[in-house]
């Protein structure tokens, strides 16, 4: 409901506009209801509803993945967080150690060194530089 004071030949009025459907309109003046028929249409302005979009769970099982995990073919490497492969420091039948340097990845504008948690012998590189590669992903699996 929107309230008005008008003043019309000295004599002050007060309008409320109670309801709008199409052209005609329901106002009180000075605490009388009157039916007013205009000439047009009024479309009321509305105000937008801010709509958010649902929020899409994560695809993982469970969020917090470790890195190394126990897989029949070996154990693999995954990737810690989403980015991009900037080097990959071995291959396939290279011998490797705890703490040895396998991956480079950049995220989030910094480089981030991936060491190998196992002993072993890798088995399968599964990335390449400059390969995309999302939180989770496999990147080198590690047998013995």
């Amino acid at each position: 409901m929107k309230s008005y004071k008008l003043k019309i030949n000295g004599t002050s009025y007060e309008v409320n506009i109670n309801n709008v459907d199409g052209n005609m309109v329901d106002v009180s003046l000075n605490g009388t209801p009157y039916k007013i028929e205009v000439d047009r249409e009024i479309k009321q302005t509305k105000t937008p509803k801010l709509v958010r979009p649902v929020a899409v769970p994560s695809t993982d099982v469970t969020p917090n993945t470790a890195k190394t995990s126990a897989n029949v073919g070996g154990s693999t490497i995954k990737s810690p967080l989403p980015g991009t492969i900037l080097d990959v420091y071995v291959n396939v039948g290279d011998k490797v150690s705890v703490g040895q340097k396998l991956v480079m990845l950049e995220a989030m504008k910094m480089e981030n060194q991936i060491d190998s948690d196992v002993s072993g012998t890798v088995k399968e590189c599964k990335v390449r530089k400059s390969d995309s590669v999302m939180e989770g992903d496999i990147l080198l699996i590690i047998g013995d």
